[in-house]
């Protein structure tokens, strides 16, 4: 086996994080939803880190409000995801666009969306500024456990994506080291 070294630029696509989601913003009583890819879980705790900054349009709004809604799609939605992620909220009511269905929160303004397997209301608690990542903390989580199609899909980086498949259960393995209710 011989090892090819690759550019430098295709070293993210090797750990590209969790599942695409959406994010949702409200603007004084208008919503708004981008894609994003660029997440990780900070341990087991609800805590999330995202990358994102100025150049997207949702970013002043939950920058200004401290809150937003992640929104985890599954893969019966995923082209109308990434469609969402190729316009600006800034000239297009994506709520309307695509059809999404906007739901009251109860801890932030920024909606649920009931296309979604699950909705996770977060606020924001930091932003480390040099890299563009900003921190937040669920508050609340909410799954439709009625939804037939659970599987979320992941970006590759490169324009394709790989959709969840079987799942290996290792509980057995890893018991006192995952957190109790979980």
């Amino acid at each position: 086996m011989t090892m090819v070294e690759l550019p430098i630029e295709k070293a993210f696509m090797f750990i590209e994080p969790g599942p695409v989601v959406l994010v949702t913003t409200n603007d004084e009583g208008k919503n708004n939803v981008m894609t994003l890819s660029w997440h990780m879980v900070m341990d087991f705790t609800p805590r999330i880190a995202l990358s994102t900054g100025p150049w997207n349009h949702s970013f002043t709004t939950f920058m200004r409000t401290k809150e937003c809604v992640l929104a985890i799609p599954t893969v019966d939605l995923a082209e109308k995801v990434i469609r969402i992620g190729t316009c600006s909220g800034a000239t297009v009511d994506k709520f309307k666009e695509f059809n999404l269905t906007p739901l009251p929160a109860k801890g932030v303004e920024a909606p649920l969306i009931a296309e979604c397997l699950a909705c996770l209301e977060c606020k924001v608690i930091d932003y480390v500024e040099p890299h563009g990542i900003v921190v937040l903390q669920a508050e609340r989580v909410w799954c439709d456990n009625d939804r037939k199609e659970r599987r979320t899909f992941h970006a590759n980086g490169d324009g394709t994506f790989v959709v969840d498949g079987e799942t290996i259960d290792y509980r057995s393995l890893m018991g006192k080291w995952v957190p109790e209710g979980v």
